[in-house]
């Protein structure tokens, strides 16, 4: 593994850590949910973009980076939508509002 790609992984790692951390100490579901939000976000690209650099460039590497990719589309707009619904569920949002 090359140093960029060890400082990618470790980056992305440590991004997990503080997310999950963060997480630990919250109480509300919406901010726990707000907290995991750099997850699929920041540190998917980053550990997924290390391990590329590590693996070289063929087939798998393309494979991993798709993976990241659709992680780092789709996670985001998951989390929104299941804060969404538990805010529908506490009485958080008005119900006349377009969702």
């Amino acid at each position: 593994m090359t140093v960029v790609a060890g400082i990618l992984v470790f980056a992305g790692v440590a991004v997990v850590l503080a997310s999950a951390a963060g997480m630990l100490r919250a109480r509300a579901m919406l901010t726990r949910l707000h907290l995991l939000t750099p997850a699929p976000a920041i540190s998917a690209p980053l550990v997924g973009a290390g391990l590329a650099l590590a693996n070289g460039w063929h087939l798998g590497s393309g494979a991993i980076l798709l993976t990241v990719a659709l992680l780092a589309v789709t996670g985001p707009v998951l989390q929104s939508a299941t804060g969404r619904a538990q805010a529908a569920c506490e009485g958080d949002i008005d119900e006349d509002l377009p969702s």
